[in-house]
């Protein structure tokens, strides 16, 4: 009987999954920026409404929900261009606190003064008038960045730049990865400390927050492909950085999704790459490649658009491909196993996708995509109309 039941178990994880078709409306809310870098997402003003925050060339802005009204937190932070923003709110009070990233200028890498830097910015009464930005430890080439909360409950902004020390060509020392306390004065001094030092020529980061137990995963896609960090209460020290066996292909971007009661691991692959692929993660992880037609593949998600229990992958790409099309896609499973996929496109040639990210805009439980464009110059809404 249990080599009968073991079939008709891998009979029933083939069984067609029959999830509704991918339905996006695009709204454009700003068809005049300059490059648009990196998204946020989080309630600005405190009316129980997620806004939009945008780190764009020289200005850091955000858009007010509903009438999706553009608002300048900041501008001219620093000589090169701004990079990237993250928002939470950290104090419970209903409002989002903002870091941002600026000083890009990938191509120095050891001079703190001409490449890399890390703000707070501090919120005025009214949040559409400007913001004051408070100068925190900088490192050359800070690329991403994410607010997370630690283990043990507490705040930490999660800061991971490009390259090392001293880098070239990804050789060299290893990238350093910062996480800074969040004070109680944001004024005073921010305790910043490494969490790692293992890895080379790093691009993006995956956060998973885990209630019971609780716990903290950083997952960071680069070179060496995607490692992790378990259990992050900030120890000091570097090298904490975990391989994890199969996933070791460079990457550039990674993000974590469920397929019933499986995790798996999504990625663009390599750096600013081709490949959107998603590892399964059973007793044997397993490589799907999904898409293989990606050029400068630069912004990734997981999320259950659908409602049908179980994540699907959202990917978007800035340069023209072979069929001479940008885009963004959303990918999903069409079995229980994840060994095979289907594709949607959600924009077919008018999103030059630089970022982009998932959330439901209108609490009507069916999240949207919400996407920045490099060459496209625009930021657009996708309304989820899936049924």
């Amino acid at each position: 009987m249990f080599p009968i039941l073991v079939l008709f178990q891998l009979y029933l994880s083939t069984i067609p999954v029959v999830p509704p078709t991918p339905k996006f409306e695009g709204q454009t809310i700003d068809d005049n920026i300059s490059i648009g870098y990196g998204l946020a997402l989080g309630d600005v003003d405190g009316d129980r409404k997620p806004d939009i925050l945008l780190a764009d060339k020289k200005q850091f802005v955000w858009y007010r929900n509903g009438d999706w009204k553009r608002f300048v937190m900041i501008e001219n932070l620093t000589e090169q261009d701004n990079v990237c923003i993250t928002a939470r709110d950290l104090d419970g009070d209903g409002k989002v606190e903002v870091a941002v990233g600026a000083q890009w200028n990938p191509g120095e890498t050891s001079d703190t003064t001409k490449s890399g830097s890390v703000h707070y910015l501090i919120r005025p009464n009214d949040p559409t008038q400007r913001w004051e930005a408070v100068k925190l430890h900088h490192e050359p080439t800070v690329h991403r960045m994410r607010w997370v909360k630690s283990g043990d409950g507490n705040f930490f902004l999660v800061v991971l730049p490009l390259h090392g020390r001293g880098n070239k060509n990804g050789e060299g020392q290893g990238v350093k990865t910062l996480a800074y306390r969040f004070p109680k004065n944001p004024h005073s001094a921010w305790h910043a400390t490494t969490i790692d030092d293992a890895m080379h020529l790093t691009h993006n980061l995956a956060v998973v927050e885990e209630n019971s137990p609780k716990r903290t995963d950083i997952y960071v896609a680069g070179k060496e492909g995607v490692r992790l960090m378990q259990g992050f209460v900030n120890k000091s020290g570097g090298g904490n950085a975990q391989k994890i066996t199969g996933v070791e292909l460079p990457a550039g971007e990674v993000r974590i999704g469920i397929l019933g009661n499986e995790k798996f691991f999504a990625t663009i692959e390599p750096m600013h790459g081709v490949a959107v692929a998603v590892y399964m993660t059973g007793q044997n992880t397993t490589r799907k490649v999904l898409d293989d037609q990606l050029k400068e593949g630069h912004a990734l998600a997981t999320a259950d658009l659908l409602g049908i229990g179980s994540d699907q992958v959202v990917a978007g790409w800035r340069s023209p491909n072979a069929e001479n099309k940008t885009g963004i896609k959303v990918y999903l499973p069409s079995n229980k196993n994840g060994s095979e996929w289907q594709s949607y496109w959600v924009d077919e040639n008018g999103m030059a996708t630089e970022d982009l990210q998932v959330l439901d805009l209108n609490a009507d439980g069916r999240p949207e995509i919400i996407a920045s464009g490099r060459a496209t110059k625009n930021l657009k809404i996708y309304w989820n109309k899936s049924e």
